[in-house]
């Protein structure tokens, strides 16, 4: 009996410490990204550990690095080719997450890492657009984004940036085309939202350039 008890008892320590080894090696990648220790990641990678981990809520180490402004990190995990379009649980990318934080170093890296600038949902336009970063707006543009590509509820950059206030990325949008007539899933368009958020001279600038109110009136005639 002693000895069967002791064999399953080694089967479960053998079952066990591989375990115990992967959840500290989740914690020291996850530490070691939001630390920007570089040197720390080399060498759990060096180790085995994957570089494409991903932490409880789907970002990607990557995604950690973006969107905390690590610039070191970031080319570390680009050049050691790591998944740079995965998307996490909310359905955003690292270069959505940088744009959206205004890490333009980040932004350029991932740009010539090769990182897709059109995705669906809010795109690194549309949050570059209502976080105000004008620089990167103007990257993304100049990188091929769509400033038309709308989200699953139709915003698109131009409402954005109509909602945030940023009269400078709506002057670069409209001068890229941007389509004064669309609309999100409740009929307002660009010159709407600006107007709902008391942004009137976002709204005279689309109103001079030929937006028009997406809300019809109806008049009834007796």
């Amino acid at each position: 009996m002693k000895i069967f008890n002791k064999f399953w008892l080694t089967v479960a320590i053998a079952l066990i410490i591989p375990s115990i080894v992967c959840a500290a090696t989740y914690d020291d990648l996850i530490s070691s990204v939001k630390m920007g220790d570089v040197l720390e990641i080399s060498q759990l990678a060096a180790k085995g550990a994957s570089l494409d981990t991903t932490d409880i809520a789907g970002n990607t180490l990557l995604m950690l690095a973006a969107r905390d402004g690590r610039v070191e990190m970031v080319d570390f995990l680009i050049k050691k080719h790591v998944k740079l379009n995965a998307r996490n649980a909310a359905g955003d990318t690292a270069l959505g997450l940088a744009s959206f934080r205004g890490h333009q170093k980040v932004v350029e890296l991932l740009l010539s890492g090769g990182a897709a600038v059109n995705v669906q949902g809010w795109t690194p336009l549309a949050y570059a657009a209502f976080s105000g970063h004008l620089e990167i707006a103007r990257l993304l543009v100049k990188s091929g984004a769509d400033v038309n590509l709308a989200s699953e509820n139709g915003t698109t950059p131009l409402i954005a940036a109509s909602r945030g206030g940023h009269i400078d990325i709506v002057q670069l949008l409209i001068a890229s085309k941007a389509d004064l007539g669309r609309t999100v899933d409740t009929g307002e368009t660009a010159l709407d939202i600006a107007l709902q958020n008391n942004n009137t001279d976002i709204a005279d600038l689309i109103r001079n350039a030929g937006g028009k109110s997406g809300k019809s009136i109806s008049i009834e005639v007796r």
